[in-house]
């Protein structure tokens, strides 16, 4: 039985929406900079040595870690989460951080929409609603009215997809894996499909920019760990109104890095976005109470 704890998972994916924000600015500037295979090889290098590292120190140690209920499914995941990070960085450069974000940040509706036939999950009107308006609260945020019109739009749309499924899967895992063992095939399996990748394409790469990579790298294992976690605790359909602050935290991480210019409706739409969280976990409180 998968412990049940709304409040430290929606703690955690606010967290990961800030950590994924910081991950996106460094991944823009690396992948502008250099080839994206080396980039997300070197990254799973790093996050494989970790996962390797702390499961040697866990009761039973990489053999018990290895041993999953869903090796299929593991692997499916391992290798969907490499696919959507070529995917996101390839957008990142081609569309820039806001535009991809605003066709990306579709994946909680996906989740919640598939939440229901995937996981068995119960999403209620209400539900449905906060989730809804937060999306609404992004699209204030983006200013869609001047569109994102180019043909690249439809890579970040894909991006949203193949997130949404690799959540719904790190769900469906959870009720019989635990979060140990999906982190460790996260990490090894992603290594090893982006090595066979990635090997081809190596570049130098300054003394700087190593800097910057090894913050990915440290974002990339804190940001994913937490987010099997979150899934691991809570339903999928209930932390998704909060996966919308991750837009929040990219327009002030835009402000502050790269000179935007704080507008009126990133502040109204940031408001719109938590007031949609907030209401979400009231409401579960009350149902939990009235249960």
């Amino acid at each position: 039985m998968v412990e049940q704890n709304l409040r430290r998972g929606i703690a955690m994916i606010v967290a990961t929406t800030v950590i994924f924000a910081l991950q996106d600015a460094i991944s823009r500037h690396l992948a502008g900079a250099y080839n994206t295979y080396m980039v997300v090889m070197i990254r799973y290098w790093f996050f494989a040595l970790f996962v390797l590292a702390v499961s040697a120190r866990q009761p039973g140690g990489i053999p018990r870690a290895l041993h999953a209920h869903h090796p299929i499914l593991q692997t499916l995941r391992g290798a969907l989460l490499v696919g959507q990070i070529y995917v996101m960085l390839f957008a990142f450069v081609h569309l820039g951080l806001i535009d991809t974000h605003a066709v990306f940040i579709c994946y909680p509706l996906m989740v919640a929409a598939l939440s229901g036939p995937v996981l068995g999950e119960g999403v209620g009107w209400r539900r449905w609603t906060a989730i809804g308006i937060g999306f609404l609260g992004v699209l204030v945020i983006l200013k869609p009215g001047g569109g994102v019109v180019s043909a690249y739009a439809w890579v970040p749309l894909l991006g949203a997809v193949m997130f949404a499924v690799y959540a719904l899967l790190t769900r469906y895992v959870a009720r019989r894996d635990s979060g140990d063992v999906s982190f460790f095939w996260t990490g090894t399996v992603g290594m090893i499909f982006s090595t066979l990748v990635g090997v081809w394409f190596w570049q130098p790469m300054t003394g700087t920019d190593w800097l910057w990579m090894l913050l990915l790298c440290f974002t990339g294992v804190a940001g994913h760990g937490l987010l099997i976690r979150a899934y691991e605790i809570a339903e999928a359909s209930a932390l998704q109104p909060f996966a919308y602050l991750q837009l929040v935290w990219g327009s002030i991480i835009g402000m502050t890095l790269f000179g935007d210019i704080l507008r009126s409706n990133v502040v109204i739409g940031a408001a719109i976005v938590a007031s949609a969280g907030l209401f979400t976990l009231w409401r579960s409180h009350r149902k939990a109470q009235e249960g």
